[in-house]
């Protein structure tokens, strides 16, 4: 293993089905810098955590449920934050577009930049890319920060960057009241999605509660004691304002 590229996997999901089109092999990467108050994965932040891998040994144990997946399914990989690992995702990603897989990269674009080999890479990155499900956190800067820890600037860049090239993507919006779930909040990322020339799915997320286990078990404090989840109407209300019924899914070619 010394001699070949590793990468820090917190742990995989051998039927995923929300994270994707169709049934999928869900890869979840150790490591985020962003402190996201409603993140139910905290156990994932540690940077350089996690088992030790190689993209062989992630791919074979993908490829194990190749059967399963049909003619939509295929490899998602999660987080933390995966292009923290660019260098790990883009040798698991050429191994698997070699076996006829379909990939997807789930990330909110934090590591994002222009400068430096980071875009040179993510270039590669994204040939071998098929589809990117882009968490947007929230539109406002100062209120993406207040939430994240992190101003959305790199987001919104690698957003635009994927749209300038057209590569397939799903927005994903956390609703969370008291934070995101505000209308006008919700307008600006409405009319900013529509802007975009390349979504072709939009999904909110509701905030839940089912991680907050976790955030004891490891001490640290939990942003959001006393917020419940969003009611349906109001996640009735966030699909409405951010269209989501304007984009109709993803088609593997």
């Amino acid at each position: 293993m010394s001699n070949a590229l590793t990468g820090f996997v917190h742990s995989t999901e051998s039927f995923g089905s929300v994270d994707g089109p169709g049934i999928r092999f869900i890869v979840f990467l150790q490591g985020c810098r962003m402190r996201c108050q409603f993140c139910h994965n905290p156990d994932t932040w540690n940077i350089g955590g996690g088992n030790e891998m190689t993209t062989d040994e992630v791919l074979d144990m993908a490829l194990e449920y190749q059967d399963y997946w049909g003619t939509k399914g295929g490899l998602t990989v999660s987080g933390g934050e995966p292009l923290l690992q660019i260098d790990f995702l883009i040798e698991l990603f050429q191994k698997a577009k070699e076996e006829g897989v379909h990939t997807a990269l789930d990330t909110c674009g934090q590591p994002f930049t222009y400068d430096g080999p980071f875009f040179e890479r993510f270039e590669e990155l994204m040939a071998v890319t098929d589809l990117v499900l882009m968490d947007i956190k929230h539109i406002d800067r100062q209120k993406h920060k207040e939430l994240t820890m992190w101003p959305n600037d790199s987001i919104i860049e690698m957003t635009q960057y994927l749209s300038d090239i057209g590569k397939p993507v799903w927005i994903r919006h956390v609703l969370v009241p008291e934070r995101s779930d505000y209308d006008e909040y919700l307008i600006r990322l409405g009319d900013y999605i529509a802007t975009l020339k390349n979504v072709q799915k939009v999904e909110i997320l509701p905030y839940h509660k089912m991680g907050i286990y976790k955030y004891e078990a490891l001490g640290i404090p939990y942003k959001l004691e006393g917020i419940d989840p969003p009611t349906a109407d109001r996640v009735e209300n966030a699909r409405r304002l951010l269209r989501c019924e304007e984009y109709k899914g993803y088609q593997v070619s």
